[in-house]
């Protein structure tokens, strides 16, 4: 029965570092369009790429809470290396020629991936100082309320996170392209987004959570542990 439970465990942290790393990954790539989001009190002007986005940081805080900090460390790094691998594919394939009658030819690919490689490196910096702060936060609050409050600890992790992210994604993207003011107004747009998302998830967060602790007969403040 318990090397059930392990078995459990270990598939469903598999499951949801997939889960992180593809969303990642969609973000990069989506990232170089933005989009206009009417939520009736305000209009969001945003990148597309920051849709997956939040779903990153609901798997960590996820993670946070059921694995702990170490393993949580680990998927964020994971991450960074696929992103990684990702910059290095990207640049492979705009080295070679499309051949004649190609789908897709050398102009139309680099149309849509010339600013890719830019949009994966300014996102890799603050993905590592975003993701890393996250979990750092989200550890820190846990402690100071002795595992009890998840809602404190999911949002206000998220919300300090979500501001270092925008904010170095947008200077590092824009920064000399775009007026200081527009720079701003993307800056403040997109966090508020992400503030708004973490608000939303907040409830699946506490579902969640709720649900695999249950599952995994995990006590208050309880994390698993695959060291043995």
């Amino acid at each position: 029965m318990i090397a059930k439970s392990k078995n459990q465990e270990f598939y469903l942290f598999i499951i949801l570092t997939a889960m992180f790393i593809a969303a990642l990954i969609t973000c990069n790539l989506i990232a170089n369009k933005f989009v206009e989001i009417n939520l009736g009190f305000k209009t969001f002007i945003v990148s597309a790429g920051i849709l997956p986005y939040p779903l990153t940081f609901l798997i960590t805080d996820i993670l946070s809470e059921i694995y702990g900090r170490k393993m949580t460390n680990k998927v964020v790094i994971s991450g960074f290396f696929a992103s990684l691998m990702v910059l290095i594919f990207l640049w492979l394939g705009s080295q070679a020629s499309a051949i004649q009658g190609s789908p897709i030819d050398d102009d139309t690919f680099n149309l849509v991936f010339q600013n890719a490689w830019r949009v994966i490196a300014a996102s890799m910096i603050a993905y590592l100082s975003a993701q890393f702060l996250d979990v750092r936060l989200f550890h820190f609050w846990k402690n100071l309320t002795k595992g009890k409050h998840l809602w404190l600890r999911n949002n206000a992790s998220t919300i300090g996170s979500q501001l270092v992210d925008t904010t170095l994604v947008i200077c590092v993207l824009f920064v000399g392209v775009w007026p200081a003011g527009q720079i701003i107004q993307a800056i403040i747009d997109g966090w508020l987004f992400k503030i708004l998302c973490a608000f939303i998830d907040t409830p699946i967060f506490y579902a969640l959570s709720s649900f695999l602790k249950n599952r995994f007969n995990l006590k208050l403040n309880e994390e698993v542990s695959f060291d043995n």
